[in-house]
């Protein structure tokens, strides 16, 4: 009974009024945004570059070998890993962990 006692003309308006509200604000919410972003763009500022020519006296030997030793640190850390696992041994076991560890055993 309650279903007939029902204004479908009322609920239909409704629902179609609510389903518009939310797409109106999508695309508010889109145009929103877009303005945001031409806003706070970063503006990109003409870089000035000076070139100078460094000679090759500038750098000294100890200049280049510190250079080639941190360029040969960098690419070769990882050569010979060892297939040994090492695992730190904890001598200070009291115990009170001792009897734990017996519990877990």
């Amino acid at each position: 009974m309650m279903i007939l006692a029902t204004n479908w003309a009322n609920a239909g308006t409704m629902a179609l009024v609510s389903i518009l509200l939310v797409f109106t604000v999508l695309v508010l919410l889109i145009f929103v945004l877009k303005l945001f972003g031409v806003i706070f763009a970063e503006k990109s500022k003409p870089v000035v570059q000076t070139i100078t020519a460094a000679s090759s006296d500038d750098i000294t030997d100890e200049e280049v070998a510190a250079i080639a030793m941190a360029v040969n640190l960098f690419f070769n850390r990882h050569d010979e890993e060892s297939d040994v696992l090492t695992f730190r041994q904890n001598h200070d076991v009291s115990a009170w962990q001792v009897r734990n560890i017996s519990k877990q055993l």
